[in-house]
């Protein structure tokens, strides 16, 4: 018997304020009364995680992410009820990372004193922009100095691992734009920023109505000035679209993308589970949970339960799953974590990596998988070969 992969605990709280229009996530306006179902859906979740407890394997968790919608909705005393309950259920590792979503223009400042006294460790705040032209069209609810207040605040509370997300590639969005973004965000000197491109997604306002975009030289420029201008502030890019301080990566997202599992509880939250069968094979689930709110809370009194689907992943489909997270990362994986979280040998992904090597998409993988700077800049391609049979 192999030691299974790290596990995580994602937790998902459905509900915003109102629904952005690039905004393809399982989120759903309440308005600004913002009255919310909050001592049943925690109730609904613990009940959710007992469910799952087995496929936890009698492991730790090494990070929660408390994402949606807009988890800061919530109040400091249902994460303190909630993450109290989950840890008498699943144990916390010592240096457990604790990640908590809020929305500058959704949270009462004085909340932040009573999400770190839960336990929450770590926030990202969801920024966008610092430019009240683009924020009104990305119709997010703050502007930008309620997103630096937002920051100070925090800060003030004891939070000092903060993640600010920012996007490029806005509506008529030039360089210059998109650099003074950057630099508002630096001057707040977060731990970590995400700074990732808008995309047009369907089932989204934007996808049914599409807003005029940045072409696709001026994207590249955004790209390449605002890379040079994180990395001279000392900021290092570790993943695609993530920039961080020394030692203050996102240790939640790490385990994603070096195909760690994850339990996922809420609604529509999603999971990946391994365990190992007594054939000595690795089985891998991806599962999934009831999507709308409502349907979710009914399901506390269903003996259906809270799970909607589940998929075990394919033995030919593993090389694409896991490369597509791995070479996320600038710097890859060891080339062991193919074979202790596939359960699979080498020579199933050596095939698919031949061709991506002869292109100078991937570097020697005989130690690590990682794509070269040349395949991080056209990733797409570069799974596009590992994915061929």
């Amino acid at each position: 018997m192999t030691t299974l992969p790290p596990l995580s605990l994602y937790v998902h709280v459905p509900w915003c304020v109102r629904k952005c229009p690039y905004c393809d996530f399982n989120s759903h306006g309440v308005g600004h009364d913002r009255t919310l179902p909050e001592r049943a859906y925690v109730d609904a979740l613990l009940d959710d995680l007992e469910a799952d407890l087995a496929l936890a394997s009698g492991r730790e968790l090494v990070s929660i992410f408390i994402g949606g919608g807009t988890p800061s909705l919530l109040s400091g005393a249902a994460y303190r009820r909630l993450l109290q309950a989950i840890e008498t259920r699943l144990p916390f590792a010592s240096d457990i990372e604790i990640t908590l979503e809020a929305n500058p223009g959704a949270v009462e400042h004085d909340r932040f004193a009573a999400y770190r006294e839960a336990g929450i460790n770590r926030l990202s705040l969801g920024v966008q922009s610092f430019q009240s032209r683009q924020l009104e069209r990305l119709g997010r609810i703050h502007d930008g100095d309620e997103a630096a207040q937002a920051l100070r605040n925090a800060r003030a509370a004891g939070f000092d691992n903060i993640n600010l997300d920012l996007m490029h590639g806005l509506p008529e969005q030039g360089v210059e734009d998109a650099l003074a973004d950057i630099d508002r965000a630096l001057a707040l000197a977060p731990e970590h920023i995400s700074w990732y491109q808008l995309t047009l997604e369907p089932n989204t306002e934007f996808y049914s109505q599409p807003p005029r975009l940045p072409d696709e030289d001026v994207l590249c420029d955004i790209q390449e000035a605002g890379h040079a201008r994180l990395e001279a502030a000392g900021y290092d890019r570790y993943e695609i679209s993530a920039y961080t301080r020394p030692d203050r990566q996102a240790r939640h997202n790490l385990n994603y993308w070096t195909f760690g599992d994850y339990l996922g509880i809420g609604a529509g939250a999603h999971g990946k589970l391994s365990a190992w069968q007594p054939d000595g094979s690795l089985a891998i689930e991806r599962r999934w949970k009831v999507r709308q709110p409502e349907a979710y809370l009914r399901r506390a009194q269903d003996p259906r339960g809270f799970v909607a689907g589940r998929r075990a992943l394919e033995t030919q489909e593993l090389p694409l799953e896991f490369l597509m997270n791995a070479l996320r990362l600038t710097e890859g994986v060891p080339r062991h974590y193919w074979r202790e979280r596939s359960g699979l040998p080498d020579t199933l992904l050596d095939a698919r990596l031949e061709e991506a090597q002869a292109k100078g998409l991937l570097c020697d993988p005989a130690q690590r998988l990682q794509a070269s700077p040349h395949g991080l800049l056209f990733l797409n391609d570069l799974l596009a070969l590992c994915d061929e049979q």
